[in-house]
């Protein structure tokens, strides 16, 4: 057994390693461009109400040409005020080009099928998707119209990251989400791209339209981001790009409870079987394997069937390697601080993914109130 825990740490440090490496070798994006693209921002919302007024005055405040992008907020069945607040902030806000709409249910995913109803009255060439219960930043569609004039891509993956972490099982959830975002900007720094996040994507209409949209995986509940984001990957894989610059990025906020924080890692692990890209499929593998094989040892280092120096030094040498990636993370993100958490976080870890990632078999899971496949 421990035999196979050293050598699924060997290929966990090689794929932690590559990220680091990639991550370092993406560079910062700095440029600046006079607004010529033209945005639809996209976001469906349910039962929001406590969240929508932070990200509507966030949108008032964005620094781009409010001719060249229009919002469209789609009411996905919402029970509580939501709809009024929207419809409250567009009479408010005239100078803005808001609509409201309500969600058209054809799938067994409301958010895609959201996404495609609005799809078919945006009027602008460019894409962007964000959620309901996120903050963007005032040079968020500047940014983006820099990085697709100057680097000509099809679709553009953006950083995301959690405000307001005050009890530990937040800070848990900031470190985790950090980590799965270092992973994402350095798989894009060494041309192995496989996540995304679809609270900060951006990408080309005419293309998802070509790509038949979301054709394929509406079955899926999730993935209206890393899904999409592997058709253009197959189609253009050279103009899938990440815009790594603290000018675009996406501010959210974690769960409130455990049981939400583990619905929604069920919600996020669910989707990796049905991954198309294999690099995608082998890192869940490993990641999932040397974290179960830790949980495994551990009970066996208990049992004396192994020792607890091998213990010791598989754990210390995937803790060096996770320390250096949420150290380059957070220093981006400039949330240093919750580094000092890192110690606790890593011994609980590897229960928490084992937990998840066995009931994600299931391939059911609660989510805003609703129960999904």
């Amino acid at each position: 057994m421990i035999y196979l825990s050293f050598f699924f740490l060997i290929l966990y440090l090689g794929i932690i390693g590559s990220f680091i490496f990639g991550f370092f070798r993406l560079k910062n994006f700095k440029e600046k461009a006079k607004p010529k693209t033209r945005f639809s921002i996209i976001i469906p919302f349910r039962n929001e109400a406590e969240n929508l007024p932070e990200l509507l005055k966030s949108i008032s405040k964005i620094n781009y040409d409010f001719s060249k992008f229009e919002v469209f907020l789609i009411n996905d069945e919402s029970s509580d005020s939501s709809e009024k607040i929207v419809q409250d902030f567009i009479q408010k806000k005239s100078e803005l080009n808001l609509f409201l709409l309500q969600n058209n249910r054809k799938t067994n995913s409301p958010k895609k099928d959201a996404i495609q109803t609005a799809m078919e009255k945006t009027n602008f060439e460019w894409i962007v998707t964000t959620d309901a219960d996120c903050i963007v930043s005032k040079n968020w569609l500047e940014s983006f119209n820099a990085f697709i004039l100057e680097k000509k891509v099809k679709m553009i993956a953006a950083p995301v990251t959690y405000l307001n972490c005050k009890s530990l099982h937040q800070k848990f959830q900031l470190l985790d989400f950090l980590s799965l975002i270092g992973s994402t900007i350095g798989s894009f720094g060494i041309g192995k791209a496989f996540m995304c996040n679809g609270a900060n994507l951006c990408y080309e209409k005419k293309s998802f339209l070509a790509l038949n949209g979301f054709e394929g995986n509406s079955h899926l509940a999730s993935g209206d981001d890393v899904f999409l984001m592997e058709k253009f990957l197959k189609k253009y894989p050279e103009k899938v790009h990440f815009l790594k610059t603290k000018d675009a990025i996406v501010k959210t906020f974690p769960q409130k409870t455990i049981s939400d924080l583990i619905q929604q890692r069920i919600r996020w692990a669910s989707k990796t079987s049905s991954y198309s890209n294999s690099f995608g499929k082998f890192v869940g593998i490993i990641v999932f394997g040397l974290n179960f094989l830790l949980v495994l040892d551990l009970i066996l280092c208990f049992l004396n069937i192994i020792t607890l120096e091998n213990l010791a030094i598989i754990f210390g040498f995937k803790f060096l390697f996770d320390f250096i990636i949420l150290w380059q993370t957070t220093s981006f993100f400039q949330q240093k601080k919750i580094m000092m958490h890192i110690i606790w976080m890593s011994l609980i870890y590897p229960f928490f993914c084992t937990y998840v990632a066995f009931l994600s078999f299931q391939k059911k899971y609660s989510w805003k109130g609703r129960a999904l496949r």
